[in-house]
């Protein structure tokens, strides 16, 4: 009997597994379509209130909780999920970290020494010690192909679990949250781990021979055969391997990904059959905002997105409004699943997923704080803890889930500080690395 631990289901694994399941919903009736311009044209467009202000600051700060108490103090990586029931703070038993989460939390770190969020007994150097540690931990005792890492490692020795995959995107993910700690303390030796880390970064390798990248590599079968090649969370990937100064990639390889339109009653967008988190990802460090390429404006593109997904939860008669909508890749009672829609994916049955709006604050400012505070009003009881919303629940069925998930929770804490200071992006785009990618891309302003 294996003592490993089962292996996770990915957000990309679980989209691939719903692939055939897909019911179309993208054809809307001119009532519905109707009814959608109305609430276009009621939405709140001012700014947050106070009270909302003060909600997202408990939010952040909950949320910077995680990411202090949730890792292994001397590797630095933090727990791909913890318990959200804990009262003492203390590291839960299970050992699975994974590279996202721990990109999320080095960012998270640079809000908590911003924002001045100490957890108990702790001052502010205990924020920059514990990034060196995680920096210093990747750099020299990590395992990684050509620059890359793997998707899931144990929590203290940084080793890869059998099944876990050398990861594109997650590497990416992880590399944004360390330029964002480089722009941010302005450390000597912060500034030499990143750079180190960045620079040893094979990107020519991971596209395997082709125009657009592989989603991986596996030591027993080599590239997976899957690629970045439609549009989705994948441009911080393309963005930092063209911006690279050491082995960077064409800038002609932004054109090669594909941006199919897709349409739901009134709203037109480029988006692939995708959960909603391909939306928020990059647009978390990366300051899309007031620029556009040769294809789009990705800021607007998911403003439209964001409205087409409340609209069409608004349409599915499963308990959604404008009080209660949202849904994301997430746990749900049986297990972990990419769900969402247009068009419908998944077991979609009435659940609601937190990530969803807080992952898209910048988006729609007052209808997703909107959301967030009613349901923490309703549910907090059950589905708020230590460290905030729970990851999925769904109240009509008494389901709250017990677990929270490092990188939900970190995308609702990154748009959350952007919404308020543009604070991310600001400190992200102080990396010389990513402007000039944008410029290389061909991005200008609007």
């Amino acid at each position: 009997m294996s003592l490993l631990p089962a292996k996770p289901i990915t957000r990309r694994s679980a989209i691939r597994l719903l692939g055939g399941t897909l019911a179309s919903a993208l054809a809307g009736s001119s009532a519905v379509e109707a009814q959608q311009a109305r609430r276009r044209r009621a939405a709140a467009t001012g700014p947050l209130t106070a009270l909302d202000i003060a909600f997202l600051d408990d939010l952040e700060r909950s949320a910077c909780l995680f990411f202090t108490e949730q890792v292994d103090r001397a590797s630095g990586q933090v727990l791909d999920r913890a318990t959200n029931k804990t009262a003492t703070g203390e590291l839960d038993n299970r050992i699975i970290s994974s590279i996202a989460a721990t990109g999320f939390g080095l960012t998270a770190l640079c809000i908590a020494d911003q924002r001045v969020y100490l957890a108990p007994n702790t001052d502010a150097s205990s924020l920059r010690k514990q990034a060196i540690s995680t920096l210093n931990f990747y750099l020299n005792n990590m395992p990684h192909e050509h620059g890359f890492f793997y998707h899931f490692n144990h929590v203290r020795t940084g080793r890869p679990f059998s099944w876990s995959e050398v990861s594109s995107i997650d590497t990416a993910i992880f590399l944004c949250g360390a330029l964002t700690c480089r722009a941010h303390f302005n450390d000597s030796t912060i500034t030499y781990l990143v750079t180190e880390l960045y620079n040893r970064v094979e990107w020519p390798w991971m596209l395997n021979g082709g125009n657009t990248f592989s989603m991986g590599w596996r030591p027993r079968n080599g590239f997976i055969q899957l690629r970045w090649n439609h549009y989705c969370e994948l441009m911080m990937l393309y963005l930092l391997a063209i911006g690279s100064s050491t082995h960077p990639v064409p800038p002609s390889t932004w054109n090669n990904f594909q941006r199919p339109r897709m349409r739901y009653g009134a709203f037109d967008y480029i988006s692939g059959n995708d959960p909603l988190f391909v939306h928020q990802y990059s647009h978390a460090w990366f300051d899309f905002a007031g620029k556009r390429d040769a294809y789009a404006n990705y800021f607007t593109n998911s403003v439209t997105a964001t409205r087409a997904h409340k609209a069409w939860c608004m349409s599915l008669n499963r308990g959604y409004s404008d009080d209660y909508w949202g849904l994301t890749a997430s746990d749900w009672q049986h297990g972990y699943t990419a769900w969402g829609g247009p068009p419908l994916m998944g077991p979609v049955d009435g659940s609601v997923v937190p990530a969803a709006t807080a992952g898209s604050l910048p988006f729609l400012p007052a209808e997703c704080v909107r959301v967030l505070r009613s349901l923490k009003l309703k549910y907090g009881k059950d589905a708020w803890g230590r460290y905030g919303p729970c990851d999925a629940f769904h109240p009509d069925q008494l389901w709250y889930d017990p677990d929270v998930l490092g990188i939900d929770i970190g995308i609702g804490l990154l748009m959350a500080e952007n919404v308020r200071s543009r604070f991310v992006w600001n400190t992200f785009m102080k990396n010389p690395e990513a402007v000039n990618a944008m410029r290389l891309c061909g991005f200008h302003s609007v």
